[in-house]
């Protein structure tokens, strides 16, 4: 067997690049999108916008996805800098779990990807299921103190933040000086956030690519025999084989031995958490939050589709 290894090799090092070059334009728009707002977005410009009702603003913040649609590999640096912008920590987690879901792009994939009646009970169930779990979260966690979700790093660059708009804008009325000055900022802003956050990216398409190279994917069909050990399988399925959320509904499809619940909890799960989201939120909030976080959007999504998944699907 003389060519086994380097076929291994040439197979994981063509998983790793395919991955790696579908999520890098998207982490490349999400640094340059985080840049212009860091440089361009007023301070207070987040307050103005939402509701003053922090519940309210987290039900808004639920829906952002509908006219900001950003995929998940995109999400994290925008979201990290709004809060340096002043939005609350859980309007921007809640806007940063559901806008990969809840946005017209997934709809439309989804709604290609079944078929028949299966087509406009996935697409609502996931859009549904997705904004709700996402606003409960957020509203669970708007109870925590910030400083135990954020890292500290990020805190301190929060509290600087007031200093960093005044010194950033030296009051000068020429134009076109200050124009440059902003761009400048900008483009500084988005090299650092892509530096900070492409590093987390490349160890999670890492282990994906090891995971798509090395595990017979036959063998996944084996647990689709029941929904007791179906859903929890699909949703470990999508957290490694991180999928964009534009294309993953064609993946679940296809795979037939697996209930209609099972699917949901694979279509939702995924976009939420995978494991190059994981090293990415570890740019952000501290390990412990990233836990209970991927713990307990686990828990709440595998419960709520087991029984709604499994509901007569009109028409039927």
């Amino acid at each position: 067997m003389p060519f086994s290894e380097p076929s291994q090799f040439g197979d994981l090092l063509y998983a790793f690049l395919g991955i790696l070059f579908e999520g890098a334009p998207y982490i490349v728009l999400g640094t340059i999108i985080s840049g212009f707002i860091d440089a361009y977005l007023p301070s207070n410009a987040i307050d103005r916008f939402l509701p003053k009702n922090r519940i309210a603003a987290i039900f808004m913040s639920g829906l952002l996805g509908a006219v900001f649609p950003v995929c998940e590999c995109a999400i994290v640096p925008v979201i990290r800098r709004l809060v340096q912008k002043g939005l609350p920590v859980s309007c921007a987690i809640t806007y940063m779990l559901s806008a990969p879901i809840v946005n017209p792009i997934v709809a439309i994939s989804t709604f290609s990807a079944f078929s028949g009646n299966d087509a406009l009970f996935m697409t609502m169930s996931r859009i549904g299921i997705a904004y709700f779990v996402t606003v409960f979260f957020g509203i669970v966690i708007d109870r925590f103190s910030t400083r135990s979700i954020l890292k500290d790093k990020l805190l301190n660059k929060i509290s600087k933040s007031p200093n960093l708009a005044s010194s950033t804008n030296p009051g000068k009325t020429n134009v076109s000086d200050a124009k440059p000055d902003k761009l400048l900022i900008a483009l500084r802003s988005s090299s650092r956030d892509f530096l900070d956050v492409g590093m987390y990216f490349i160890i999670g398409v890492m282990i994906t690519a090891l995971y798509r190279t090395q595990i017979d994917q036959g063998i996944v069909d084996q647990f689709g025999q029941s929904d007791l050990v179906g859903i929890p399988s699909m949703m470990i399925l999508a957290f490694v084989l991180s999928l964009c959320s534009t294309s993953d509904a064609f993946i679940a499809a296809q795979m037939l031995s697996f209930s209609s619940a099972a699917k949901l909890a694979f279509l939702i799960f995924g976009p939420m958490m995978d494991v190059k989201l994981v090293f990415m939120y570890g740019a952000v909030f501290k390990p412990k939050f990233v836990i209970l976080m991927a713990l307990s959007l686990f828990i709440g999504i595998a419960i709520i589709c087991s029984v709604w998944g499994n509901l007569p699907v009109p028409g039927t």
